[in-house]
């Protein structure tokens, strides 16, 4: 069994990784506006695995009989004022997730929770990917600012993404 504290950082991680559904959703609707069809499709497929997240926390939580306290999920950011402004913000979310994630596995170290403690080290790494990503699309962005041929050379790569179940087992 998990700690009550556990669990309510496990809960509030949940709520969190749905909301970064509800981003990346924005963001994806966004791109589209503007006609931005690879990134797009990005934030669609991380959308989906930020959702699979949740699930896999969702499923985790049932497994050891805890208590639920769902959250309300905030309505994210809507309005950007460029792709460079929309993926730093994304950028930003993923670095507060990482802490999040961080803090509990420390909890679960301090419980001596072994087993939410292994099952956090995928969300660690995990999330270590998502920032590097976004690391990555960041410095592209910033190097064409103000060339939008590379702008559409970067959506034509984005569009390539194609969606992967998310895998995980405990």
């Amino acid at each position: 069994m998990i700690s009550e504290r556990i669990t309510e950082l496990l809960n509030e991680q949940l709520n969190k990784e749905f909301y970064s559904a509800y981003l990346y959703l924005s963001m994806a609707n966004y791109f589209h506006k503007i006609g931005l069809h690879g990134f797009t499709n990005w934030c669609t497929i991380q959308a989906k695995e930020e959702a699979e997240h949740g699930m896999i926390i969702f499923e985790f939580l049932n497994n050891y009989d805890a208590n639920y306290k769902f959250q309300s999920i905030p309505a994210p950011e809507t309005d950007f004022k460029s792709t460079l402004e929309a993926m730093e913000l994304a950028y930003s979310h993923e670095k507060s997730v990482t802490c999040s994630i961080n803090c509990i596995k420390s909890a679960s170290e301090e419980f001596k929770d072994h087993i939410t403690s292994m099952f956090m080290d995928w969300y660690i790494q995990e999330q270590f990917e998502e920032e590097h990503i976004l690391r990555t699309i960041i410095n592209k962005l910033k190097f064409c600012v103000d060339n939008k041929i590379i702008l559409m050379l970067m959506d034509k790569e984005l569009g390539k993404r194609e969606y992967k179940k998310v895998e995980y087992s405990y």
